[in-house]
């Protein structure tokens, strides 16, 4: 009876290491990187997972391409996993999947629930520092935010609409989504900057859900529902392209201001042709590069600020061409 207690006891034992070994190397294989753009895991000094809000967002794909080119100067294992399309579900559980790899950094996109302040607690304790981009989540723990001030950035677009327009604006705005703190942000901002212009009036805030054609449908309602409108902002990459769309099929460019929201090709055409003056441009590049080094710096002991702002200003037709190497520091943006 004791020698069957004795042998019961160690097959457990044997059982509950080799599930515990199975479950840390299939965690460690999830986030095997398939492109073959980054030093191996093998030889790496990090490694280093970057999760987006949706992978292919050509916003994205520029943060993607400055973490990218810092994990090849400085050797770090980087990959770039998420959802394909916005998605607060499957955001967490790709968090949770990279805390089960054991990895030495993530960089995120901050979340306003608890779920995901509940996961950068679990990673902290794993020794695991999260670095928040493009979108802070300040009451989580997480280490470091780095990106644009988008109260600043909204209080910029509010500003520049002051200052190229006279007489009376009743504005129409479009945001990617009503829910996420960094939309929420550079609403406010925009309304804080114009709250002592009395001849400036928001009169609807619509969402596109960070689509075209969401720009495109939230664009139209506010044309057929405010049919005197006269200017719009957008507050995500895709709603000035949108809102620029909607305006040209109405044969409105001389009579509706368009300020929009970072640096897409076709924003940038829609400048030179003058149907979209102006618009916001923030440095996705810059946020990728210095993410990744931020997380080497913690990762060697480094104390640094929580707040790491990136560039941000208000660009017009007379600036461009904008170079891919004014906006990447030489780089890419």
């Amino acid at each position: 009876m004791v020698y069957f207690r004795r042998f019961l006891y160690i097959a457990t034992l044997l059982v509950f290491l080799l599930t515990g070994f199975l479950t840390l190397y299939y965690g460690k294989e999830t986030f095997h990187f398939s492109g073959g753009t980054v030093p191996s895991s093998t030889t790496s000094n990090y490694h280093i997972v970057l999760i987006p809000e949706e992978l292919d967002n050509d916003y994205w794909r520029l943060v993607e391409q400055g973490a990218h080119d810092a994990a090849q100067f400085h050797n770090v294992y980087l990959e770039y996993l998420g959802p394909k399309q916005a998605n607060n579900d499957e955001h967490v559980k790709t968090i949770d999947m990279a805390i089960a790899g054991l990895v030495d950094g993530i960089i995120t996109q901050g979340l306003g629930e608890e779920e995901f302040e509940r996961l950068v607690t679990k990673a902290k304790e794993k020794l695991i520092p999260v670095v928040t981009i493009d979108t802070d989540a300040p009451n989580s723990d997480r280490a470091v935010y780095v990106g644009t001030d988008n109260y600043y950035a909204g209080f910029l677009a509010g500003k520049a609409m002051m200052n190229d327009t006279a007489g009376p604006q009743q504005v129409g705005i479009i945001t990617g989504r009503h829910d996420a703190p960094h939309q929420k942000l550079r609403v406010q901002g925009f309304k804080d900057a114009v709250a002592t212009e009395k001849r400036i009036k928001i009169i609807a805030i619509e969402e596109s859900t960070i689509t075209e054609i969401g720009a495109v449908e939230a664009a139209h309602k506010i044309v057929k529902e405010h049919p005197q409108v006269t200017a719009f902002y957008g507050t995500s990459a895709l709603d000035g392209i949108g809102i620029a769309q909607v305006v040209k099929d109405l044969k409105a460019e001389d009579n509706l201001y368009i300020i929009a929201f970072d640096i897409l090709p076709e924003t940038l055409a829609y400048m030179e042709e003058g149907t979209i003056e102006a618009t916001v441009v923030q440095f996705p590049y810059q946020m990728g590069y210095e993410a990744v080094e931020r997380i080497i710096q913690l990762k060697k002991g480094d104390k640094l600020n929580p707040l790491q702002h990136t560039d941000t200003k208000v660009i017009y037709k007379e600036d461009l061409p904008i170079s891919p190497a004014a906006m990447g520091g030489g780089q890419l943006p």
